[in-house]
This record gives C-alpha cells, sequence and structure tokens, in this order.
C-alpha cells in the first residue's frame, strides 16, 4: 500500500481508504448484511485499506455501529473518519453528534471528522469552533470538510483560530471531473487532502462496456490488457495519480476488495494517464 500526508498534518493515511455508503443500511438501518460487510473491512484493513469512512448518516448510525464492530479487537491501527450530518451544525449539535458517534464506533477518538455538508442556515464559524472544542478535548484528532466549493472551503479555513481543514471529501471519478476546475487546484495549493468518493462513478466503470461511450471502453479496456488490470483498477489508479487525492470505494465482495487493492502498488505510465485523462474530457467540462 502506498501512503500520503494528510493535508499538512505529517500523518500517513493510505491512497486508498475503504468507504461506507450502504454498509448498515442507505437510509434507515439494515442489519441483514453485516456479517458479510466485517469480513469485508477487515479483509481490506487486512490489505493496507487501513482508512475507512463512514458517517453518522448512513443507516442511521448503524454503519458506524459495523465498522466499530469490524475494527474492534484488531492490533492493526485504522484510521477512522466520520461525518456530521447538515442538520446537525449548530454548536452542541456537532458536540452531541460527535459524542454519539464514538459510542457507534466505540473508539476514543475520531481520527478525521467532516461536515457531511454545508448548511446555509447554520454560520460555519459556530460549526467550527465546536470542532476546534473537540479536537481540545481529545475527541477529535482532525477536522475536514465534505462536498464544500472552494468559497465554502475558504470561510471554514478563516472561522477556525487554532486548527486547520486538513480534507475535503467529494466525488471524483473519470466520469466526474469538475472538481478540475477550480476545487481540486485550490486543495493543491493549500496543501489539503482531496478524498475522493464514488471514485468507480457507482460502478459504471467497473463495466465500460455497459456504461461507457464506445472509445472510453475501448481506452480503458486496452490499459486493462495492457497492464495486466481490470478497467476498475485502471479507473482508480487514475484517480489516485494526483499526489493530493486519496480515493475511498466502496466494497462488500471479498473480490471486489482484493481487485481495489490491486489498484495501488504500481504506476501507469505518464502517456497513457494523459490518453485516458483526455479520453474522459467529456466529464472535466
Amino acid at each position: 500500500m502506498e501512503y500520503r500526508e494528510l493535508g499538512r498534518t505529517g500523518w500517513k493515511v493510505p491512497v486508498l481508504g475503504q468507504g461506507t455508503w450502504g454498509i448498515g443500511g442507505f437510509y434507515s438501518r439494515d442489519d441483514s448484511k453485516d456479517a458479510e460487510a466485517i469480513a469485508a473491512l477487515r479483509l481490506g484493513i487486512e490489505l493496507g485499506m487501513t482508512l475507512i469512512d463512514t458517517a453518522e448518516a448512513y443507516g442511521a448510525g448503524h454503519s458506524e455501529e459495523v465498522v466499530g464492530r469490524a475494527i474492534a479487537g484488531l492490533k492493526t491501527e485504522v484510521f477512522v473518519a466520520t461525518k456530521v450530518s447538515p442538520e446537525h451544525l449548530s454548536y452542541e449539535s456537532v458536540i452531541s453528534s460527535a459524542k454519539a458517534s464514538l459510542k457507534r464506533l466505540n473508539v476514543k477518538t475520531i481520527d478525521l471528522y467532516q461536515v457531511h455538508w454545508p448548511n446555509p442556515r447554520i454560520p460555519i464559524k459556530e460549526t467550527m469552533r465546536a470542532m476546534e472544542r473537540l479536537v481540545k478535548e481529545g475527541l477529535v484528532r482532525f477536522i475536514g470538510v465534505s462536498n464544500f466549493s472552494v468559497s465554502e472551503m475558504e470561510e471554514a479555513m478563516a472561522s477556525l483560530a487554532r486548527e486547520e481543514i486538513v480534507s475535503n471529501q467529494v466525488e471524483y471519478s473519470l466520469l466526474e471531473r469538475s472538481i478540475e476546475r477550480d476545487l481540486l487546484p485550490f486543495c493543491e495549493r493549500e496543501k489539503i487532502t482531496v478524498i475522493a468518493y464514488s471514485p468507480l462513478a457507482r460502478g459504471k466503470l467497473s463495466k465500460p462496456d455497459k456504461y461507457l461511450e464506445k472509445r472510453e471502453a475501448d481506452v480503458l479496456q486496452a490499459l486493462a490488457d495492457k497492464y495486466g488490470k481490470t478497467p476498475s483498477q485502471i479507473a482508480l489508479n487514475w484517480v489516485v495519480r494526483r499526489p493530493s487525492v486519496i480515493a475511498i470505494p466502496k466494497a462488500v465482495r471479498l473480490e471486489h476488495v482484493k481487485e481495489n487493492a490491486g489498484s495501488v502498488g504500481w504506476l501507469m505510465d505518464s502517456d497513457d494517464y494523459e490518453v485516458l485523462s483526455r479520453v474522459f474530457s467529456r466529464s472535466y467540462w
């Protein structure tokens, strides 16, 4: 596994972590596949994907419980990231949400606590004041945001007195490249890590013949054949090519976990990277 610094923290995280949207349920609790999910998460940890991202909103909190069970008793150090929902961004709500997440995760410290979505009805300064209190009390290690624009990030950064925004979690894949216009360059300049969710475009890049335009599918498959990889592995390797980007694909089938892990530890030729970028340029504009 490759590792990169998270923001300017000096803390190293794997370039490939594990997402959990849908694990433990989507908008409501679903514990019918907990055992399968726990096995997948633990396999991912064994393969070096030791960053796990979840949220209080996933499965109405049950996703955090599943993650907590998956990491319980492990000797391997796991970097746990979770998110506070936009309706909970008032000062007291942030504090209570964090404590509830800590309990569900069964950990003493949340490594990365992120604002899931901005809420224009609640001043970001109030939210960040609560975040800094959580860091001061040792309940949170680092502060991040998710789905924030450049202007929203600037406001959040200016609202912090002592801490820094270390990451912004946003959608990024070969089929969703809009962050390249301004957000990604901004994060690169400010040394803020971009955490890419849906890096396989919700499975579309795993089945190029079914979902992609012919030229895109042909190039993706040709590169997969050249490197002895799958289309998914090529697509994930492309996402984490930028030094400020890490990715958090979600997988619950063990073969998919193994496939994801094989996306890193090797380097695509620069020419091939550029060809792939050009062919998928429609998603940039």
